[in-house]
């Protein structure tokens, strides 16, 4: 329960903070533009908290936090005195007009730059993306890619750390291949090309990832034998599982790797299993029944609360992704960037189908993501948050009526037959524009659950 109210709190905050970043996007640029406006709402519904303020703007902070909104003085919506119309929106030039709109994406643009900015000057503890494992016959194999390999970038994009890489590689479904460029493991400093054909990749996000279905896994440290952590009230410490134990045998198979434990275990959910411990020199045997714990789509795994003792990072495999003030804004411009194009290519495949419906995300996910982030510090969820700030941007700009690119598509006819579009076209693409958008948010949300 905890963990679901953490989870709220991360979320409202992050969208609060990503609505109001948008919404003064279109206040502060209708307000240059001389429009005059009635109110600035951060959430729908009843008011939490109002006032007005000197500018005669009402500004209000309302109960559902799901976005927000800018109610400018608009001759199409109210009867506007005469001394008032040069303030209205309708009766502002078409470039005007068109600005206060794409104000609001261009916002969440320039937020992520700054979100960005301050990760980079902070600086970020991360790992070198080397290669650990390559699974045989798979398609990192045929192409050559070997662990210690350590992935220099992919397909022309630097890819510093396995976050880089990680979106680098979701960029590519649907394409026929990618390259990337590695460093030798025999050679210190000879690099190469390696061209892994993407002919036969069946890339599910929501049961693997992209590397994993490429066939190779990061490289980690070693993890032995032996328990570091045992949870209280867990399944382990109810078998009588200690901190120091040295697991060797789980049901009555002989144990050499840490995987071998989390298969067996994962593999039995409810079902009592045998543990053969060294505690102290001395043979124990135990009984576990792993916990059940249901992962959703009606598959449910084990869980025993118990984790390893795992070896120290390799000096030279940690790093700090951290830079000066003037370098660190240059690289949060081309991160944006990259999040950018990483967002309109993985929509331009959902519209053709290379990525399927299943893969939209919505509040719940959200909500997992922002108090997840949260929990790691404020770097992470800054990041978080400018992540989905770009993808709040380019969203409001695909051209459907209802979001801020179907208002500027209509600008954009309007500019070309010099006049405005009939209202009754515009009406009737609001209504297509919202079946589209509310259907797309019931897939996405649909998808949540399922994901529960």
């Amino acid at each position: 329960m905890t963990g679901i109210i953490w989870n709220l709190f991360a979320f409202i905050v992050a969208l609060g903070v990503l609505v109001a970043v948008h919404e003064f996007g279109h206040f502060w640029v209708a307000r240059r533009c001389g429009i005059k406006v009635e109110k600035f709402s951060i959430g729908f519904g009843k008011a939490l908290w109002q006032r007005e303020g000197k500018d005669g703007t009402q500004y209000s902070i309302a109960a559902i936090p799901l976005g927000g909104y800018v109610k400018m003085l608009d001759g199409r919506v109210d009867d506007v005195p005469p001394e008032l119309q040069g303030q209205a929106f309708d009766h502002k030039t078409l470039w005007q007009r068109a600005a206060v709109v794409a104000a609001g994406p261009v916002f969440n643009f320039l937020f992520a730059i700054i979100a960005y900015w301050l990760v980079f000057t902070i600086g970020v503890p991360t790992v070198k993306p080397v290669v650990g494992e390559v699974s045989s016959y798979s398609i990192a194999a045929d192409a050559g890619i070997a662990p210690g390999m350590e992935i220099l970038d992919v397909s022309g994009t630097r890819t510093p750390d396995w976050e880089s890489v990680n979106m680098e590689l979701a960029s590519h479904i649907g394409d026929d291949s990618l390259t990337m460029t590695v460093t030798s493991p025999e050679s210190v400093g000879l690099q190469e090309i390696k061209t892994l054909n993407l002919s036969s990749w069946n890339f599910d996000p929501e049961s693997e990832s992209a590397m994993g279905a490429l066939g190779f896994k990061p490289f980690n440290p070693e993890i032995s034998l032996t328990l570091i952590n045992v949870a209280k009230d867990g399944a382990g410490a109810k078998a009588g599982l200690e901190v120091g134990d040295e697991l060797q045998f789980v049901g009555g198979q002989k144990i050499t790797q840490w995987q071998q434990v989390v298969d067996s275990i994962q593999n039995h959910p409810g079902e009592p299993i045998t543990v053969d411990v060294l505690r102290q020199g001395e043979p124990v045997s135990l009984v576990l029944t792993p916990e059940r714990k249901d992962l959703g789509n009606g598959k449910v795994i084990g869980f025993a609360g118990i984790a390893p003792k795992v070896a120290d990072w390799p000096s030279d495999y940690r790093f700090e992704l951290q830079f000066g003030v003037f370098e660190s804004f240059s690289k949060a411009v081309d991160k944006t960037g990259q999040i950018i194009g990483l967002t309109v290519s993985m929509l331009k495949k959902l519209v053709v189908g290379d990525v399927g419906l299943n893969n939209l995300s919505g509040p719940i996910s959200i909500a997992k993501g922002a108090g997840a982030t949260a929990d790691y510090g404020l770097v992470y969820f800054l990041g978080f948050l400018a992540l989905i700030s770009v993808n709040l941007g380019i969203i409001n700009l695909v051209p459907l009526p209802m979001l801020d690119g179907g208002h500027l598509l209509f600008f954009a006819i309007e500019a070309v037959i010099r006049r405005p579009v009939p209202e009754k076209v515009q009406e009737m693409g609001y209504r297509i524009g919202g079946a589209i958008i509310f259907s797309l948010m019931a897939v996405a949300i649909f998808n949540d659950f399922t994901r529960l």
